[in-house]
């Protein structure tokens, strides 16, 4: 993409509203707009981004064996009644009636919705075990939207439900979840520390937030700091196998990790002191297990081996997709702007041209952009008559991992600058090599 061509309406000036780093960046980076309170549209560079974090739970959802669907936004009421919780899930419920009075809702989640579709097409155990789930906007009334995309009305989610026959198939789909959702945040760049958590009002016995350290967090946490060293890496898992994913939740959870909600001050006494360690985390998902609390009130039942119709029992499984975007902002950043890990970079480079209008300059940008171009990558090409000042305040605010600068001096010597955004460590290249960099870097990914 070339800049020239592109809607980017940075900001030079932070905004006054914006109380977080992230919600700061994000609306001078020009990546989204407010509409309402807790409402934005989101504009070209928030979107790549959005759909890249997208990209990644999709594959990660689909490498586990769980079945991606679309659900409406809007709920029928009735189905709500039928589970008990209309009257009990409290104003942050956007209620609403049709034009003939029936009464309808904003999801906020999709237990019921989904269970409805389960009992209407599933009836014997043969048909199990499944997990369906979908991304799709959620809606829910904050009193206090605040933080920008952190603490929104509406936003994206990935919410999945898996129905097994027993609790013991239940929860190794609970252990797959939590091994995607591990692999799932390394590959955009984030530690979420897996935390002992309160079901609230999706409820649930076994439940655990996932967790990403920023200052800004809402929560506080208390951890053991050993649990920070562990990578789940490159790994490969079995997903079918119930001991190989019971062996990865023991590893993330075995050591002290919990929410204020759950903190319990005696066991956290046993940790080492030197280990002990107190934090702000950002939720960016939780999965649940809540056995028959929907299937039975909801009649979803299938016929056992022994001709027994049972409830099925089930688990519900989030992330927070939108979030994610201000989570890794907050994870990932410097005073001059956003810095993107790779995985989620809404362009994999950019070009700066120091003379727009020299021949020799031109030709070799354009010559980076083809290059990139043919190899599947997308560069951004800051092609704009602006000083060189401005387009490094762009590059730097905007965040992309790696930045090539291409002037007359350096072309004289046959090289350009490849610049790494994280480290600010440049080197001088020929033109050729840096795009071979650049390519195996993602290759890699």
């Amino acid at each position: 993409m070339r800049l020239s061509r592109y809607f980017l309406p940075v900001l030079k000036e932070n905004p006054s509203e914006a109380q977080i780093v992230s919600h700061r960046y994000m609306l001078r980076a020009g990546m989204i707009k407010q509409s309402a309170a807790g409402i934005y549209s989101w504009l070209p560079l928030g979107y790549k981004v959005l759909k890249n974090i997208e990209k990644i739970v999709h594959e990660e959802q689909i490498r586990a064996g769980h079945i991606p669907m679309l659900m409406p936004t809007l709920q029928s009421a009735d189905l709500w009644r039928e589970s008990g919780r209309y009257d009990d899930y409290g104003q942050e419920m956007l209620r609403i009636s049709d034009r003939h009075g029936r009464d309808m809702l904003y999801g906020p989640t999709n237990e019921e919705l989904i269970t409805d579709i389960f009992r209407s097409h599933v009836g014997s155990y043969k048909d199990l075990p499944l997990t369906l789930y979908h991304i799709q906007w959620k809606f829910r009334d904050e009193i206090r939207p605040r933080f920008g995309v952190m603490r929104g009305r509406e936003f994206l989610m990935k919410d999945g439900y898996n129905f097994d026959l027993t609790k013991e198939d239940a929860l190794h789909a609970y252990n797959r979840h939590l091994v995607s959702y591990l692999r799932s945040y390394e590959r955009m760049g984030l530690q979420a520390i897996p935390m002992r958590a309160d079901g609230g009002p999706i409820g649930g016995d076994y439940t655990h937030e996932f967790l990403v350290l920023a200052e800004t967090g809402e929560s506080e946490v208390f951890y053991d700091s050993e649990i920070t060293d562990l990578k789940f890496g490159n790994r490969e898992i079995d997903y079918d196998s119930v001991e190989q994913c019971q062996a990865v939740l023991e590893e993330f959870t075995s050591r002290y990790a919990r929410t204020d909600e759950t903190h319990d001050e005696a066991l956290f006494a046993q940790v080492p002191e030197e280990r002990r360690r107190v934090a702000r985390g950002i939720e960016v998902g939780q999965i649940f297990y809540f056995g028959t609390k929907y299937s039975e009130p909801m009649g979803a039942t299938v016929v056992n081996e022994k001709q027994e119709r049972v409830p099925v029992h089930m688990g519900s499984h989030g992330i927070g997709v939108s979030r994610l975007v201000g989570a890794i902002i907050e994870a990932s950043h410097d005073d001059k702007g956003i810095i993107w890990p790779e995985g989620v970079t809404p362009f994999h480079v950019g070009i700066v041209n120091l003379k727009q209008g020299d021949a020799e300059a031109d030709a070799a940008c354009e010559a980076l952009y083809k290059s990139f171009t043919a190899l599947g990558l997308e560069p951004l090409y800051d092609d704009r008559s602006e000083r060189a000042g401005a387009k490094f305040a762009t590059m730097d605010l905007i965040g992309l991992p790696w930045r090539i600068t291409v002037g007359p001096r350096g072309l004289k010597n046959g090289v350009v600058e490849l610049t790494c955004r994280r480290t600010g460590e440049s080197e001088e290249l020929a033109p050729e090599m840096a795009v071979e960099k650049v390519a195996g870097i993602y290759a890699g990914l």
